[in-house]
């Protein structure tokens, strides 16, 4: 029997929110604080959403919609076009060549799997974005952001998984 236009409708919603949410989590990580050079620290919500995705619901984010994503935090932060896109897309393939080692872990080996993916991230953005500039940049600031950023994970991971659980699954 073919289904009826809000059950369509539903399942383009369910099927669109790990992008929607990731961008979401875009937006609101370049959203202005007035803390003074929070922006400089502030936890890679993006990243984090991503890692998420890509083992648990991978057929939801697919790679150009990372690519996109990539693009958008490039857009909306000012870090030189294509590295935030490049290094989405590279954190998106490590974690599926590993998905199967990840899916059933517990959370410490996830958060763990997290720490390394991350770190390499951080590492890779910080060489990409210095040598785009031609001069080392904010190498402290990078390592508070990867560490504030992981310990964020832990809060986010735990709401993602929520709404993954509540509105991604089917009964």
């Amino acid at each position: 029997m073919k289904p009826g236009f809000l059950q369509r409708l539903d399942l383009i919603a369910r099927g669109s929110t790990p992008f929607v949410l990731t961008a979401l989590l875009i937006v609101m990580s370049a959203i202005p604080t007035r803390i003074p050079e929070f922006a400089h620290i502030a936890p890679m919500l993006p990243l984090m959403a991503i890692y998420h995705w890509s083992i648990y619901r991978p057929d939801l984010l697919p790679a150009w919609a990372v690519f996109i994503a990539g693009l958008m935090q490039d857009a909306l932060v000012g870090t030189p076009f294509g590295v935030n896109a490049l290094v989405f897309l590279a954190v998106h393939m490590v974690v599926l060549s590993q998905q199967v080692f990840f899916t059933g872990k517990s959370f410490a080996v996830v958060w763990i799997g997290f720490a390394m993916v991350s770190a390499a991230a951080f590492v890779l953005t910080w060489a990409l974005v210095s040598g785009f500039f031609g001069q080392s940049t904010g190498l402290m600031n990078m390592f508070f952001q990867y560490l504030v950023t992981l310990g964020t994970f832990p809060v986010l991971t735990w709401m993602l998984m929520l709404w993954q659980q509540r509105m991604l699954t089917t009964e």
